[in-house]
């Protein structure tokens, strides 16, 4: 390569070598070395070039990806530590020159960069301070396209990582579908998807994100950290893939992995991740305050109507509770927005502000902290009333708000409506999206034991106009449990009573289904032979009880059980479809005491009948069947048996028929 008097030889490390093409050059032949990313590379391979001049040029960062290094005991005695690196460390910034301004990013993604990487010292240039996505030709302008950060928190939405038991990678199929709802919110606004990165720092996710995304989007690039070192996109979303209880974030924690997903945005960067867990890191928890801040938050409601919380609950007496947990998981989201959060028009942009604007808004934020949240809760209280006054109006069938609340509002009514056992749904997209709340459908069998139990109430407490107004209602639930308690104990009470009579006075030729007819109770297989008197027949004894476990064990229920039937774990009986739930024959007291000490023990409460749900999950099926697939593969390659042919032009080479040729001898192998 030359330009004017200046002559250069490009070329890598290793072709810097003694024995490549540079022999025929003298020692001293060159004046200087230049070795671009030299922060990615390792020493050894820089020792290689830096021995053919006197004078070298280190150019990188080595605040971004260090060297790939596959043995962990040479990482473990230095050779992860880049040439870059050391030099810095002996002998400090002396011999560094620092390129402060960039090109690249808008000034918010940059800020956080800056501060956290590089001492502040960075600065965007006037052509990019500002640039968003609406600034792009053909891009309309919508919340997605005017902001520069977006967080997207799923902390307390049950979108729980998952993890192959032979791997190490992990994978968020939660998170996997908010990206896919994000990307269609960009390309619909106009962002073209060849403009818009996907990272995740695991492969299991990058996979996810594959299978959900290429066949939607063919030119849309999902890769992992390591595929978009040194390229850049005008919008990237970043899954963090992260969320358990126990707070755990993996390699995540290397700083400059992070660093740069972060920085490989132009315009736009998108975060969705569960900050309840990647908040235990502070390299982490400092993206997320930032983007708290500077940016926009958006919980995981406002992109998945069938989400349950793991921290709600829909009974109407457990409410007081389900809202302190959750007020607590999802405090961080609201407590350090700024006070114009609530004015759409007045929405804070990072983008447009210098760095002297956007250090006085963040003492501005912290100084008013006490009074954003006593706004939350009086906004939190008020909604609470509208949603109340809609509960007591029987004739109002939904509630809709208008669409002039902004995301935090509809947070809120989302959380309010989890807690009171209401349906809430977001419908619309951009400035026309609102949120409706409704009742749940009663099923005729409800509304039937709700008036029965209300008659018992009124027969059980005559006097309840007597007694104050300050009495809570009395839960129909409750009554219904205890009703069939008394029930349950008149039963057996005149089982027993029958029973001393027939002791006393036995039957004359008394047959099983006289006595079966007598008794209103139904007594299970065990109750019948400790009832039997040594002197029963055996027969009838094993008939009789072959005969109650073939037969629902349900009073007045006579379904058969020998082909479909449940057993029920507390009182070990055999229940037909109709009576196999605890609460319908009689040991609702014993599921509720079973479940309350599963959830005590394990910390988590599953929806649905309580148990967690241990089925595969489609996408890790898919692959795990794509990892099979290529094992098999590679194993069937390995069983092709050698071909003979190539064997035998291994011995006869050309050097071979030329000797054969010289010699004027003939060769079996070779051609005649």
């Amino acid at each position: 390569m030359m330009k004017g008097n200046l002559r250069a030889l490009v070329c890598v490390c290793a072709g810097a070598c003694d024995d490549g093409p540079l022999k025929f050059l003298p020692a001293e032949h060159f004046d200087w070395v230049v070795i671009d990313e030299c922060a990615q590379a390792l020493e050894s391979s820089c020792w290689i070039a830096l021995l053919r001049a006197r004078k070298c040029i280190l150019a990188g960062d080595y605040k971004q990806l260090p060297p790939t290094i596959k043995s962990q005991m040479a990482a473990s005695k230095g050779l992860s530590l880049s040439l870059m690196e050391r030099l810095i460390q002996m002998y400090g910034d002396s011999v560094v020159r620092m390129l402060t301004v960039q090109y690249r990013m808008n000034s918010a993604i940059m800020q956080w960069a800056s501060k956290e990487m590089y001492q502040g010292r960075l600065t965007a240039h006037s052509s990019v301070e500002g640039h968003l996505l609406k600034d792009l030709a053909g891009v309309a302008c919508v919340e997605e396209t005017s902001t520069p950060l977006l967080l997207i928190d799923t902390a307390g939405c049950g979108l729980s990582e998952m993890e192959v038991a032979d791997e190490q990678s992990k994978g968020n199929t939660g998170e996997v579908d908010i990206v896919d709802l994000h990307i269609k919110a960009l390309t619909e606004a106009g962002v073209k998807a060849k403009d818009i990165a996907v990272i995740a720092p695991y492969n299991l996710q990058v996979d996810l994100l594959r299978q959900k995304l290429s066949a939607k989007h063919p030119e849309l690039e999902i890769k992992s950290v390591d595929g978009f070192q040194g390229r850049e996109k005008e919008a990237v979303v970043l899954s963090l893939v992260r969320s358990n209880r126990k707070g755990e974030v993996g390699f995540l924690a290397e700083d400059r992995r992070i660093n740069v997903a972060v920085t490989r945005a132009r315009r736009h960067i998108a975060v969705v991740c569960d900050t309840q867990t990647v908040q235990n890191h502070g390299f982490l928890k400092s993206l997320i305050d930032h983007m708290t801040e500077f940016g926009e938050v958006r919980t995981a409601f406002e992109y998945i109507q069938d989400i349950v919380p793991q921290n709600y609950t829909r009974d109407h007496k457990d409410a007081k509770t389900a809202s302190s947990s959750t007020s607590t998981s999802t405090k961080h989201k609201v407590k350090d927005q700024p006070s114009s959060k609530a004015k759409p028009g007045q929405k804070k942009s990072a983008g447009s502000s210098s760095k002297e604007n956007a250090t006085g808004s963040e003492k501005q934020a912290k100084s008013s902290t006490s009074a954003e949240q006593e706004q939350s809760k009086g906004r939190r209280a008020e909604i609470r009333e509208q949603v109340e006054r809609f509960m007591k109006n029987l004739n109002q069938s939904e509630l809709q708000f208008p669409s002039s609340f902004n995301s935090h509002d509809r947070l809120l009514v989302h959380e309010i409506a989890e807690e009171l056992g209401l349906i809430h749904e977001s419908k619309g997209e951009g400035s026309e999206r609102c949120i409706t709340v409704s009742r749940p459908p009663v099923s005729k069998p409800a509304k039937e034991e709700a008036r029965a139990a209300t008659e018992e109430e009124e027969e059980t407490v005559p006097d309840s106009k007597s007694e104050p107004s300050s009495q809570p209602p009395l839960d129909l639930k409750s009554l219904h449990l205890e009703r069939m308690k008394r029930e349950q104990q008149k039963r057996e009470e005149n089982a027993q009573q029958k029973k001393q009579q027939n002791n006393i006075h036995p039957p004359q030729g008394h047959s099983s289904k006289k006595a079966k007819g007598k008794n209103r109770t139904k007594a299970g297989a065990c109750d019948i032979a400790a009832a039997s008197a040594p002197d029963d027949d055996f027969d009838t004894l094993i008939s009789s009880v072959m005969k109650a476990d073939s037969v629902c064990s349900f009073v007045k229920c006579k379904a058969s059980v020998l082909t479909l039937g449940q057993l029920c774990l507390f009182c070990n009986r055999q229940y037909c479809l109709s009576h196999h739930i605890p609460e319908v024959h009689g040991c609702g007291d014993k599921a509720k005491s079973h479940a309350r000490m599963r959830i005590s023990k394990e910390g988590i409460l599953y929806a649905g009948s309580g148990k967690k749900d241990k089925s595969m999950d489609p996408n890790k099926k898919a692959y795990l069947q794509r990892k099979l697939d290529s094992k098999l593969k590679d194993m069937a390659s390995q069983r092709k048996p050698k071909n003979k042919e190539k064997d035998v032009q291994l011995y006869c080479n050309p050097v071979g028929l030329l000797l054969h040729w010289e010699l004027g001898a003939r060769c079996g192998l070779c051609p005649q």
